[in-house]
């Protein structure tokens, strides 16, 4: 049996859990289960739902599922008092949460549009009339054991507050960030200005030479550190998406300096953790910026950033380093252009499919501040 404590979107306490789990660590790759990863829907096509619910003024709708979907196989689990043998999915099965494959569904009938977004175990509901969202929710609870959470206000670590008569819908990760922060004892640091202070260079000659060093930053969790910080930055926090690529790069050969700014990223967290992303005030038209640094690392490589907005608010952004070497600042700005293109195409083609934005179907435009690049 697992215990765990629920926690609401202000951090209380709203449950407190007991599961049943079995001991999926006795099975063996490739002979009783293959793949084991869990299917969510990406953070960019939720932001692009909401951004679209803010403006025409869609409902939100919350439940929750696990137990939902025979698997593919059966299991045999022993209890305490007897033994069973698993149709359905359950904790502690590798297999569990793949058994469910699509990950946003839309259903059509007159007049009327509903999208259903699956994470892991919560789905989130958008849609325009109240009466096919009341049936959809009665027909899902006639086959699969679910719990209607109501009107949306906290999804997926996210905290949603909607104002219906000017439009806008906000996010923020407040709670998860200030969990973050517990979990890395930096809840009494003090708050950062920046995600990276002006200056500073990071580089894997900065790595530890030392058995006293490793032995050092071997206590320190430097690669889940990031890994929180990443879930951030998809969801709500594009300021800090530089910071964060600079600093993902050296997981595998972290010294001080380089858990030094990841500190800092988790400082500038501390203070701006009640900063929204807002979606509303604005068109609903796709449009994309980009921009780039040339050779800013020590392999002379370039960085990419770009960010697409639409209602207003960013639905997508990107910071990394190129693959490639740029020989000029003009190509190493193209570079960043045909990354943001690239994933204007897949926003556009995945709009186009949700049916509610005609202005879709007019080209993406991409703004480059160089001329070379445009040209």
């Amino acid at each position: 049996m697992v215990y765990k404590r629920k926690l609401g979107a202000d951090g209380e306490v709203t449950a407190f859990k007991a599961r049943l789990v079995a001991k999926g660590y006795t099975k063996r790759s490739e002979v009783d289960f293959e793949e084991t990863y869990s299917p969510v829907a990406i953070a960019k096509s939720i932001q692009i739902l909401l951004a679209i619910a803010a403006w025409v003024s869609l409902l939100l709708e919350k439940n929750g599922k696990f137990v939902i979907c025979k698997g593919p196989s059966t299991a045999s689990s022993k209890l305490p008092e007897a033994g069973t043998h698993v149709l359905m999915k359950s904790y502690g099965v590798m297999i569990s949460s793949r058994t469910t494959m699509i990950l946003v569904y839309t259903r059509r009938s007159v007049g009327a549009r509903l999208r259903l977004v699956l994470y892991v175990d919560d789905i989130l509901l958008v849609g325009s009339d109240i009466k096919m969202l009341g049936d959809i929710k009665v027909r899902l609870s006639t086959q699969f054991s679910m719990k209607d959470m109501g009107e949306a206000s906290y999804i997926f670590g996210i905290k949603i507050y909607r104002d219906r008569s000017r439009r806008l819908l906000e996010l923020t990760q407040s709670s998860y960030i200030e969990k973050v922060l517990k979990r890395f004892k930096m809840e009494h640091s003090k708050r950062g200005l920046l995600p990276m202070r002006h200056g500073i260079k990071l580089s894997k000659k900065q790595s530890p030479k030392t058995d006293e060093e490793l032995k050092r930053m071997s206590n320190i969790t430097y690669a889940s550190a990031v890994g929180s910080i990443q879930y951030v930055v998809q969801c709500t926090r594009p300021d800090v998406a530089y910071a964060l690529s600079v600093t993902s790069r050296y997981q595998a050969c972290a010294r001080e300096a380089h858990w030094g700014a990841v500190k800092s990223i988790l400082k500038y967290l501390k203070r701006t953790k009640d900063m929204f992303l807002i979606y509303g005030g604005g068109e609903l038209i796709l449009e994309g910026y980009s921009d780039a640094s040339f050779q800013s690392d020590d392999d002379a490589k370039s960085q990419s950033n770009f960010v697409l907005k639409l209602n207003g608010g960013v639905v997508a952004w990107k910071s990394s380093k190129q693959d490639t070497t740029a020989d000029s600042t003009t190509e190493a700005e193209y570079i960043a252009a045909s990354e943001a293109a690239k994933e204007a195409v897949w926003m556009k083609n995945y709009i186009q499919e949700l049916g509610v934005v005609p202005s879709i179907a007019e080209p993406v435009v991409i703004f480059c501040d160089n001329n070379g690049a445009i040209a």
